[in-house]
């Protein structure tokens, strides 16, 4: 029956007709002991180890043998032999003191021992097992599975002669080997203070291995932070120098650094020494242009427009391409053809630039323009001549026409701007062939590059002076001062609206439109006549004649094609002489 108490009996009766062995009764029974099951204390080997007691009320003649499977306590004893242990025997049923308790032969009485004590009194509470000195001696020490134990075979007993019941020990149940935890260490057993001490009472294992799943977790990440902080500096080396080696980009050697003279850097390094910036003051205003040097004694040709501010008291200075300054005034200068001559004092190595023939130039031809546009000086531009004696008109702030300028001009697209005017145009060889002079711009209404309100850009529409007219002019301007200006006599209505240069009824202020004794008088032209042709070159109004009569010399003549009365007419004159202003 399981009513909580431990269960004492270890295997069934040796007999099968035995009954039942009945549960002890409760601790607080009879006085006298009777159906208590005390243990015994322990006896010396002398007399038995076991307690024979006749149940009350139990057959007589039956025998029932039962292990105790408690061990027994540990006693301290004398120094001596320690005695093989013997274990007890409760008998429950009487038997014939004739009849053996086993059918072994009866060992040999055993030496005797001093009787063990034990270490604690009786418990008067009763305290399991029933009244026996408690459990609580001191441990048996822990001991480790030892090899598998094979079932012990059961050996007959010796013979034993009649006499006192010996102790039949028990029977030794075969202890299974005790498997091995992972690591090769016994796992934890329970440990029962009333069961055998077989294989090891309370084996310990032996303590797990710390886990390292922590630590080779930090040392990761250690490593992933070592690592991308040196392959961020890395990757910020490789980005900010290209590369971990030092990169070399193959170059061309120096080579031949000269050019050839027709090239357009050939004609730029022999042309620039001889041009020129100018800075003028004066008047309340001032300007930059530019100009190109005439001969050694330091002439200097540039437009009148450039200078026109320094006329009474201005300030001029000059600056040559390799960065020399010097002062310069004006020679003279010429309202009619834009052109003008300073002089510059005390300066050596001057390099004038070579002329060339205007008349010889067609179009197409490459140029070269170098000048200061917007002030940024030694400028180089190149393009062709896109025109020829293109006749334009420049100047008229005045409003009297007396600072008007009638050029027949070489028209390029090489790109001109404010700062280009006085300028040289250059050829193929290097020679000057004209003076840039006027640009049109982009909805402007005038020519001219004068820096006027607005500073218009080049559009590719630039046109400088024939060198052949500014030749003369500044030849003219350096030898006296004033330059002449061609005429034929004649006053031109320039509010006629047909085809040609008409004469008018009338001159200025009333006077006769042909000069009595000039040159169109000589030739026989007549008030109301339509000049359509000079030198078979067509004219469409008077400001184009103007052109044409002053891109010749005074003496020279011309013949001109002219209508009257429905009748075209051919006159010849020998062109006259002004001076201009």
């Amino acid at each position: 029956m399981n009513d909580g108490k431990p269960n004492w009996w270890s295997r069934p009766s040796t007999a099968p007709e035995a009954a039942k062995i009945p549960s002890p009764p409760p601790a607080d029974g009879g006085d006298d002991g009777d159906g208590d099951f005390p243990l015994p204390a322990p006896q010396p080997p002398a007399e038995a180890d076991a307690v024979v007691e006749a149940g009350a009320g139990a057959d007589a003649g039956t025998t029932e043998v039962s292990d105790v499977s408690r061990p027994e306590p540990e006693v301290e004893s004398a120094p001596g032999p320690e005695p093989e242990p013997v274990p007890a025997v409760l008998l429950t049923k009487e038997q014939p003191a004739d009849v053996p308790v086993a059918d072994a032969p009866q060992a040999p009485a055993a030496p005797a021992q001093p009787a063990p004590q034990p270490l604690h009194a009786p418990d008067e509470y009763r305290t399991p097992p029933y009244g026996e000195p408690g459990p609580w001696a001191p441990a048996p020490p822990v001991q480790h599975p030892a090899a598998p134990v094979p079932p012990q075979a059961q050996a007959p007993a010796p013979p034993q002669a009649p006499g006192p019941v010996a102790p039949v020990p028990p029977q030794q149940a075969a202890v299974p080997p005790v498997p091995p935890q992972q690591g090769g260490t016994a796992p934890w057993m329970q440990y029962d203070p009333w069961g055998g001490a077989v294989g090891g009472v309370g084996v310990l294992p032996a303590p797990a291995k710390k886990s390292r799943k922590g630590l080779a977790l930090a040392g990761a990440l250690v490593f992933a932070l070592v690592t991308g902080v040196i392959g961020g500096g890395i990757g910020a080396y490789v980005e900010r120098n290209g590369g971990l080696t030092t990169v070399e980009l193959p170059q061309a050697d120096g080579g031949d650094t000269d050019r050839a003279p027709e090239s357009v850097a050939g004609i730029a390094a022999s042309a620039l020494p001889g041009v020129v910036t100018l800075h003028v003051s004066g008047g309340g205003s001032s300007g930059t242009g530019t100009g190109f040097v005439l001969d050694t004694k330091g002439h200097i040709l540039t437009n009148n427009h450039v200078v026109d501010a320094a006329e009474s008291s201005g300030d001029i200075t000059v600056t040559f391409s390799s960065g020399e300054t010097a002062r310069a005034k004006i020679v003279g200068k010429d309202t009619g053809y834009d052109l003008a001559v300073v002089q510059v004092t005390g300066v050596s190595g001057l390099r004038p630039l070579p002329l060339g023939n205007s008349d010889n130039v067609r179009v197409g031809d490459p140029v070269v323009a170098i000048g200061a546009p917007f002030d940024l000086s030694n400028t180089v531009t190149s393009g062709i001549i896109s025109a020829k004696e293109r006749p334009i008109t420049a100047g008229g702030e005045k409003g009297d026409g007396t600072d008007i300028s009638y050029v027949d001009a070489l028209q390029t697209d090489a790109p001109i701007n404010p700062g280009n005017s006085g300028g040289p145009l250059l050829d193929s060889k290097g020679r000057v062939i004209g003076i840039n002079s006027a640009i049109r711009a982009a909805g402007g209404s005038g020519d001219g590059d004068g820096g006027g309100a607005g500073q218009p850009g080049s559009i590719g529409l630039g046109f400088a002076i024939p060198i052949n007219q500014g030749k003369r002019v500044a030849e003219e301007l350096i030898n006296t001062g004033k330059a002449t200006h061609p005429v034929i006599g004649v006053s031109l209505d320039m509010e006629f609206n047909g085809d040609g240069a008409r004469v008018g009824e009338k001159g200025k202020d009333g006077a006769a439109s042909v000069t009595p004794g000039g040159p169109a008088a000589a030739a026989g032209l007549r008030p109301g006549d339509v000049i359509t042709k000079v030198d078979g070159q067509r004219v469409h109004n008077g400001e184009e004649l103007i052109v044409k009569i002053r891109a010749h010399r005074p003496g020279d003549k011309l013949r001109l094609t002219l209508t009257r009365g429905g009748k075209e007419l051919t006159k010849t004159l020998t062109l006259g002489s002004s001076q201009g202003t």
